[in-house]
């Protein structure tokens, strides 16, 4: 009768230990930066492809960051993900949406990055895209 009370610490080490790998898996909080989300735009359909569009305002052009940010976001197979990135004390865009141009041209110039993840899954990341 020993095998129950080292049954039940295993058990109690393994579910510890689930809860520690999920507790500790890397996100978007984990980035240096300080990354604001100020603007998302998702279409509703889901039986086709899923259009995502963010802007985001970061402290510093810290490149690898943003990279690893724009990895963070959703991203559906056959859909297309773009994250936009500004500085945080330069204008931003409060609203996106759909189409070639995806935020007012006026802020064209104050994007210090781009991010773009395509429907078969090629990464693109570009500084200054609109330079």
């Amino acid at each position: 009768m020993k095998l129950k009370p080292i049954l039940i610490l295993v058990s109690v080490i393994l579910i510890g230990w689930f809860i520690y790998d999920t507790l500790s898996i890397p996100g978007v909080d984990d980035l240096k930066g300080d990354f604001k989300e100020v603007a998302m735009y998702r279409n509703e359909n889901n039986t086709g492809p899923i259009i995502r569009i963010y802007a985001v305002t970061v402290d510093d052009t810290r490149w690898e960051e943003m990279q690893a940010y724009g990895e963070f976001m959703p991203h559906t197979k056959y859909g297309n993900t773009k994250v936009y990135f500004f500085l945080k004390n330069s204008p931003a865009p409060n609203e996106v949406t759909p189409g070639d141009s995806n935020f007012e041209a006026r802020f064209r110039e104050f994007a210090v990055a781009k991010y773009e993840k395509d429907a078969m899954g090629q990464v693109s990341f570009v500084q200054y895209p609109f330079r």
